[in-house]
Order: C-alpha cells, then sequence, then structure tokens
C-alpha cells in the first residue's frame, strides 16, 4: 500500500485565507475563498483536483499503451472540473477529460477505445464515481 499525504492550513474566518501542500513539498499554494469563487490569485480544491485527475489519467492511459508495445510520444490530459454554486451547497457536477495522443501505429478508432478504458479506470476516475457525469469529450491522435 502507498499512503501520500495533502496538507491544508487555513487562517481566519471564511473570508481569511491559507495554503495546501503536498507531502513531497513539490506544490504549495495559497488558496481561499476568492480564489475559488472569483477568480482571485490562488490555488482552489477544483483545480487541484483536475491537475490530479489529468496526471492520474494520463498516466494509466500511457501505461496500458505501453503494455500493448504502442510507442508513445506524449499525452496530453485536460480535467475541466464544474462545481455547481447555484444551491445550498457547491457540489461538483461534471468532470470533462480531453486528451490528446502522438502514438505510432494506432488508428483514431483504437486511441478511442484506450482513452475510455483508462477514463472508466484510473485510480482517480474510480475515485470521482460519485460525481454526475464524468465524460471523455475529446480524445484525438495528433
Amino acid at each position: 500500500m502507498i499512503n501520500q499525504r495533502g496538507t491544508a492550513v487555513w487562517n481566519g474566518d471564511i473570508k481569511g485565507s491559507g495554503e495546501i501542500s503536498t507531502q513531497s513539498g513539490t506544490v504549495q499554494a495559497p488558496y481561499s475563498v476568492g480564489a475559488r469563487f472569483e477568480g482571485q490569485k490562488g490555488t482552489n480544491p477544483e483545480e487541484l483536483i483536475g491537475a490530479a485527475h489529468a496526471g492520474c489519467y494520463t498516466m494509466f492511459l500511457t501505461s496500458i499503451l505501453t503494455k500493448d508495445g504502442k510507442q508513445v510520444k506524449q499525452i496530453r490530459t485536460e480535467s475541466k472540473v464544474t462545481l455547481d454554486t447555484s444551491g445550498e451547497a457547491p457540489k461538483v457536477v461534471k468532470i470533462s477529460l480531453t486528451t490528446e495522443g502522438e502514438v505510432e501505429g494506432l488508428t483514431q478508432e483504437e486511441f478511442q477505445q484506450y482513452a475510455e478504458k483508462a477514463k472508466e479506470n484510473c485510480p482517480i476516475s474510480v475515485l470521482l464515481k460519485a460525481v454526475p457525469e464524468m465524460e471523455l469529450a475529446s480524445a484525438k491522435l495528433k
């Protein structure tokens, strides 16, 4: 089993701010209500979930392609996390993946199949299955 940690520290009331960091120390970023809801500088949980999901998905897609002997030059993925703020409590209601790959000897249809398999099975996709809608909006070969 592998355990990884993230840490958050918040200072003050809801108008305060905090810092989110990772175990490795690679990520150490300010966050606040303004950064989450008003476009101010800093990060927010949804952005970090998107980055984690894009990273996991891309690594998983590369892994299954490599295991099948495909020559991967590059995979680039965006995970767009949609937060609905219209109700009493904000809710993540959708995650949309867009991925583009440069893979030798693969048809667009084959890449689409691999991309769907990665969406269903990467560990972070599995974790996020509680989100009402998760789609693979686009999977393109270069």
